[in-house]
């Protein structure tokens, strides 16, 4: 009969302690989570393995548990948050990491526009790293957080790549709202218990300031318009003139613009619909609408004239360039063409414009300002905003009272002449 002797309880408790600290060769899980029962009822747990010590990989592993939830889903919940910690804590070698470490893991995980996601990026190149990227987060204080706004809008970046210039409110306010987003997400990650940024002491920029530094929208007269267009048809017979057209006579976007294709004409209804954008990061790509969704919007029959001439001048270059699935904007090979392109192209009319007597004390109007010029207008004709921001494909009406908050005092001139005027009649 073979005996089996018991080890001294000293040795027992050595020999627990010496395989706690061998590494583990088993397989790591994503955790898991296990009912069990109190005196309460039903409780449920869960458990994962976690690092001995993430700065020493080679001490193995150990395992982390939590207890004491009602439901299964409250555990899940709780098992999900603490693997998203762990991970965290593994990329960056358990130590708690830099601003300018973290905000690059976290603009790559961001799933928004691209053109979003490149603002993102240069505002953190420009305005966050160079001064604050090397302090670890939890050394960022409120107080640093407010120098570092009153730095931006003495100087802005200022270091060996570029001299700085001071930024106006609404460029901080962006930058404050970048490194808000970035210290809240810290904060899920377990790096902070608070968000030094959204403190009293941060003092970012307010909305008052920023609506009194806004400048001033530059917009063209009904005739100012009418004069420039038809000398860009007549005497310059610029062969982008639909173009020009089309964004001042609907204030669509030029992204919105470049993408429309023939079908998204309807001459039997004089209507256009606008399904997509181009992508301004990559214009051989479109995009949903800014607020994504399509939208449906009349033209007048001058409009519809001039892209029917338009079809006929695409057709006689090729007709697979009229065909309904054919960019109407598109360059003479059917392709997309680049927004900043046609940016830089209006640009340049404009300065041809400038040399002509008639015009030389025309209004320097950007590409968008035409959108402006054409929503302007309208409200001064006494259209409804909530017209005007159909047309325009605003998410909200506030959007398009605030952008043209200056047209309200000559409609509120307009509103009571026609009231008296109807009295006087009645």
């Amino acid at each position: 009969m073979t005996s089996h002797t018991t080890p001294p309880a000293g040795e027992a408790e050595a020999s627990q302690k010496a395989q706690a600290r061998r590494p583990r060769t088993r397989r790591r899980g994503r955790g898991s989570i296990q009912s069990y029962q109190t005196a309460a009822g039903k409780k449920w747990r869960y458990q994962i393995w976690v690092p001995v010590d993430p700065e020493q990989p080679d001490l193995g592993e150990k395992k982390f548990s939590r207890g004491g939830f009602a439901t299964a889903a409250d555990a899940d919940a709780a098992l999900q948050d603490a693997l998203k910690k762990r991970d965290e804590q593994e990329k960056f070698g358990g130590k708690v990491p830099t601003l300018g470490i973290y905000a690059d893991a976290w603009v790559e995980g961001l799933h928004l526009a691209d053109s979003t996601i490149a603002g993102y990026k240069k505002l953190i190149r420009n305005h966050l790293r160079p001064q604050l990227g090397h302090y670890p987060l939890d050394k960022l204080t409120p107080t640093r957080i407010a120098r570092h706004y009153r730095e931006l809008e003495q100087h802005g970046r200022k270091d060996e790549q570029d001299k700085g210039g001071p930024l106006s409110a609404n460029t901080v306010h962006k930058a404050h709202v970048v490194l808000g987003a970035i210290l809240d997400a810290a904060i899920e990650d377990g790096h902070l218990t608070t968000n030094p940024a959204k403190r009293k002491a941060a003092k970012a920029p307010t909305a008052s300031r920023m609506r009194a530094e806004k400048p001033e929208l530059v917009t063209w007269t009904a005739d100012q318009l009418a004069a420039f267009l038809a000398w860009d048809r007549d005497e310059k017979q610029d062969e982008l003139f639909a173009l020009w057209w089309v964004i001042a006579n609907t204030g669509m976007r030029r992204s919105e613009a470049l993408a429309l294709k023939w079908g998204d004409l309807n001459a039997k209804t004089s209507q256009v619909s606008i399904r997509r954008a181009i992508n301004t990061e990559d214009w051989t790509k479109t995009k949903t609408t800014k607020t994504g969704n399509a939208r449906v919007i009349d033209i007048d029959a001058a409009s519809l004239k001039v892209l029917t001439v338009y079809k006929v001048t695409r057709a006689e270059v090729s007709f697979e360039l009229a065909r309904a699935d054919a960019y109407i904007f598109g360059d003479d090979e059917g392709q997309p063409r680049s927004p900043d392109a046609m940016t830089s192209r209006w640009d340049r009319r404009l300065k041809w414009a400038v040399k002509v007597k008639r015009f030389e004390h025309l209004p320097r109007v950007t590409l968008k300002g035409l959108r402006h010029t054409h929503a302007t207008i309208l409200m001064e004709l006494g259209v409804p905003p909530k017209v005007v921001q159909e047309r325009l494909g605003h998410s909200t009406i506030t959007t398009t009272m605030n952008i043209y908050s200056h047209v309200t005092p000559t409609m509120q001139k307009n509103a009571v002449e026609q009231f008296a005027g109807r009295l006087a009649g009645a």
